[in-house]
């Protein structure tokens, strides 16, 4: 091409990139408002609660802790009812779940992937609380990260919640102690408001898991906990809720974020402390 049409094709060239960028960002602008939309509806309740559909979610998972009981952990890890859990561990700097090693050892056992839990609190630093966790929950291969989980717990600290520096002084020291001594990155837990008010724009090293039941959650999220009163066989008791999750992606998708092997029989490095 010669120079002179090369001049004359560039200005055309220029306006149908900017016109392709143009017609980018309204598709953008457009899909993200009825995502808002559709979020603010289900959250008021104008419309149903959307539920994540397994074609779109196919791995699935719950949390749990001693409310549960006794678990039969074989009969709900089989036929793909779940394929991972976590597991409530530990509270503040003292309390350690009654069931947690019974949890994680029969999920273990029945090949569900499984992560602990840890309720944060307020009220000590995020040392001794991170030194609570790690006494109780096994350095193991195919685990999914430790989880802190980030709520306002009772009337006092709903009227009074704590301070965004309060709440990164408990996080910064909890995520540096359980990142040295089990090598990977903590999960954040939290619903849409606390990550609004304590985590957006900060811990983006860390995947998020958000509390949403009314519908798919705005926030890049890695877990949504999308009820709180699933029925599931192997519980104890018929009448006894638990809370339903899904991973935002594939099985291989899954194994490859957290180094989780396919065959669960596999250990690469089975360790425990």
């Amino acid at each position: 091409m010669s120079r002179k049409n090369q001049n004359i094709a560039a200005p055309y060239i220029k306006r149908w990139i900017a016109l392709i960028l143009v017609l980018a960002l309204l598709g953008f602008l457009g899909y993200t408002g009825v995502r808002v939309w559709n979020f603010y509806r289900a959250v008021n309740g104008d419309i149903p609660a959307q539920l994540p559909s397994e074609e779109d979610y196919p791995v699935r998972g719950v949390d749990v802790s001693y409310y549960q009981g006794e678990i039969d952990w074989d009969v709900l890890g089989a036929d793909d009812h779940v394929q991972f859990a976590f597991i409530k561990a530990t509270e503040g700097s003292i309390h350690q779940d009654e069931r947690f090693t019974e949890n994680w050892t029969n999920a273990r056992n029945a090949g569900v992937y499984v992560g602990a839990y840890h309720f944060v609190s307020f009220e000590s630093s995020g040392e001794t609380q991170a030194e609570n966790f790690i006494s109780i929950v096994p350095k193991q291969a195919n685990s999914l990260p430790p989880v802190l989980d980030l709520e306002l717990y009772n009337e006092e600290v709903i009227l009074n919640p704590p301070s965004k520096e309060k709440v990164h002084e408990i996080l910064d020291a909890m995520i540096e102690k359980l990142e040295e001594h089990y090598g990977v990155t903590p999960i954040i837990y939290t619903s849409s408001n606390l990550y609004i008010k304590y985590i957006l724009g900060s811990y983006s090293d860390c995947d998020i898991w958000m509390s949403n039941t009314s519908c798919e959650p705005l926030a890049d999220w890695a877990f949504w906990q999308y009820s709180f009163n699933g029925y599931l066989p192997g519980l104890w008791a018929d009448d006894i809720p638990i809370d339903l999750n899904v991973y935002n992606g594939s099985k291989e998708d899954f194994y490859k974020q957290f180094g989780l092997s396919p065959d669960f029989a596999v250990y690469r490095k089975e360790t425990s402390e």
